[in-house]
């Protein structure tokens, strides 16, 4: 795995953070990059001293989606085939998974914020599936899941993008917070609680067990 792309830290007990660490590609999910995903949430789930995981991006963008260089060079459907099991490790991670939402989360990056438990964000947070309006379908049935129809459906359809406060009365933020550091600390506390609590993943394991089975085929 390559650690340069996908930070790893342990700042409480109980509580892993994994950080995107693309900042100069906005955070763009490579193919590289989905693989320290998978690698990573892997060994977490099987970690028995790591009840929470905390995902957070480097610089300004939480991420910008798949990478465009890569969808430009190779073949879309291939590569979005490819990504099946990244989505499914994802989504059907066996622990609490928190999102902190810094700035934009787009395209793959906002999907990848939607198969978390739990998204917090700041002001400058925003969200949409802007790669629509170049004939790349939404993943309408995971924003579906989170969000009320209305919403999902002007997602998919117009590519554009909604602001923290929408998100906030959308459904799509749990919290939002003024800024960077305050995000942190509320996503350190809540992990450290679901830490603490230990029952964290019989809660996950019953969520699973309801959501919708994306990403299967």
């Amino acid at each position: 795995m390559n650690e340069s792309l996908l930070m790893i830290e342990r700042p409480l007990e109980g509580v892993a953070q994994l950080i995107l660490n693309r900042p100069e590609s906005k955070n763009a999910l490579s193919k590289a990059l989905r693989t320290a995903l998978v690698t990573q949430l892997t060994a977490l789930a099987a970690d028995d001293s790591v009840e929470a995981v905390i995902l957070a991006g480097v610089g300004e963008v939480f991420c910008a989606g798949f990478d465009l260089k890569e969808l430009s060079e190779g073949d879309t459907k291939a590569i979005f085939a490819e990504a099946a099991n990244y989505h499914r490790v994802v989504h059907r991670f066996s622990k609490p998974l928190i999102a902190a939402i810094d700035g934009p989360a787009i395209a793959g990056g906002m999907d990848l914020a939607l198969m978390c438990d739990i998204r917090f964000g700041t002001e400058q947070a925003s969200f949409g599936q802007p790669q629509v309006r170049f004939g790349i379908p939404a993943a309408y049935d995971l924003i579906v899941s989170v969000c009320d129809e209305a919403t999902a459906r002007y997602l998919c359809l117009t590519g554009n993008l909604i602001d923290s406060n929408t998100a906030m009365a959308r459904s799509i933020l749990s919290e939002c917070f003024s800024d960077r550091t305050r995000m942190q600390k509320e996503a350190l506390d809540c992990a450290a609680m679901i830490s603490k609590s230990k029952s964290g993943r019989a809660s996950k394991a019953a969520f699973l067990a309801r959501q919708p089975r994306l990403f299967e085929s």
